[in-house]
């Protein structure tokens, strides 16, 4: 049986760790390389190994696997429970992943699979060890300051429509990390809060997951990106005293700041005030401030309908909605927008079965009426924001100009 430990067929970097009667090879892996799929099967199916964790949450583990559970999706259950925003930001990163399939003919994430196919030829367990992709992006949200959210959210919104290649130096940031790094790269550059949620919670993550599992003695194969190889190294040498609790931490996400939560409501306030005083005043002037927050509000969200596409009736119900809902923060212009459109149009069976290869295009995000209802969402949502801010000062300058 091939020695793995000391064969030089490949070249990828790694690390051993050793604690107790366990031993640990860290092999860092290209995701984006032939080669580096080749190195992780030929050490699995070496025998040196009674373990295999990699680094995959479930939800990308099934994404990988097939078992996709985009196909029971259910949207309004997605739309009620405001993660419309979060499953598009998923479809856009599977979007930017099966581009790069596309263009390099090699599936992002081949080392990954071909470390699940050998397990399972081979009868070892298989230990899934990141964190949850949806977790990690809220933590990335929570952390850094509004300005950079604006920036997270335009980047993302861009990867919803772009069509661009896949640049040399997108590829070689992929050999080093991951999907989630080569989207947010420019940000995390520029942001430590960021680069900490991406990159080093992550480290820590994977270690605490490692070292909190009480397996039996023996050798674990871990395969990792092999931008995350000396930073899971490092945390793993140095322990991080009670593993389970560092990762109960680092799954908890932050809560926003509290003056944001009543932020919508003085805004209601501060309208409702105008209105009031407008009509003091004078009885015409409060009509005219009235008409024209519900003409700006509910022209802004209808023409967001209307760039998503959606249907005449869903225009129509966004231009009504906008200005009652932009009075109620508990109830959203996009959330009732997009219900309006899935009722009308309603997804078929093939919609959500074609899902995550129609999105790789600009028009597949409008053709298919899954995408495009998020879509909807969206762009009514974005419209009925802007249209409070419009008509707010508006009212300002009617009533104090």
């Amino acid at each position: 049986m091939a020695d793995f430990d000391t064969a030089e067929a490949h070249a990828g970097p790694r690390e051993t760790v050793a604690i107790g009667d366990r031993e640990y090879l860290l092999l860092g892996t290209a995701h984006v390389s032939a080669d580096s799929a080749a190195e992780v099967r030929a050490a699995i199916d070496s025998g040196q190994f009674n373990r295999v964790a990699i680094e995959l949450c479930a939800p990308r583990y099934q994404a990988l696997t097939g078992a996709d559970q985009l196909a029971e999706l259910d949207l309004f259950r997605v739309l009620r429970e405001g993660k419309a925003g979060m499953v598009a930001a998923s479809l856009a990163l599977g979007a930017y992943q099966q581009r790069l399939a596309d263009q390099l003919g090699v599936e992002p994430g081949a080392e990954m699979r071909a470390a699940i196919e050998a397990c399972e030829q081979n009868g070892l367990p298989l230990a899934l060890i990141d964190r949850e992709i949806g977790t990690t992006l809220k933590r990335v949200y929570r952390r850094i300051p509004w300005w950079q959210r604006l920036s997270m959210i335009g980047g993302l919104m861009g990867s919803l429509v772009t069509s661009e290649k896949i640049t040399s130096e997108d590829i070689e940031q992929l050999k080093q990390g991951d999907i989630l790094e080569s989207t947010f790269s420019e940000f995390a550059a520029e942001s430590s809060a960021m680069h900490a949620a991406l990159i080093d919670e992550r480290d820590q993550y994977m270690a605490a997951s490692l070292l909190a599992d009480n397996a039996e003695a023996g050798r674990t194969l871990v395969v990792v990106g092999a931008g995350h190889l000396k930073g899971l190294a490092g945390y793993m040498r140095q322990g991080l005293g009670d593993p389970a609790a560092v990762c109960e931490q680092l799954r908890a996400v932050p809560r926003g700041a509290r003056w944001l939560k009543w932020l919508p409501w003085v805004i209601v306030a501060l309208v409702m005030a105008g209105f009031a005083y407008g009509f003091w005043k004078s009885p015409a002037l409060g009509t005219h401030i009235v008409i024209e927050w519900v003409l700006i509000n509910g022209a802004l969200s209808a023409l967001g309908a209307v760039v998503a596409l959606a249907h005449p009736l869903t225009v129509v119900t966004a231009f009504v909605a906008a200005p009652l809902t932009s009075l109620n923060p508990t109830v959203g212009a996009g959330m009732v927008t997009a219900a309006a459109e899935l009722w009308l149009r309603k997804p078929r069976v093939g919609d959500f079965s074609t899902l995550r290869n129609d999105v790789k295009s600009v028009r597949g995000w409008w053709r298919n009426r899954v995408s495009r209802t998020l879509l909807v969402f969206l762009f009514a949502t974005i419209g009925s924001a802007v249209g409070t801010y419009v008509a707010g000062f508006r009212i300002v300058g009617q009533l104090f100009g």
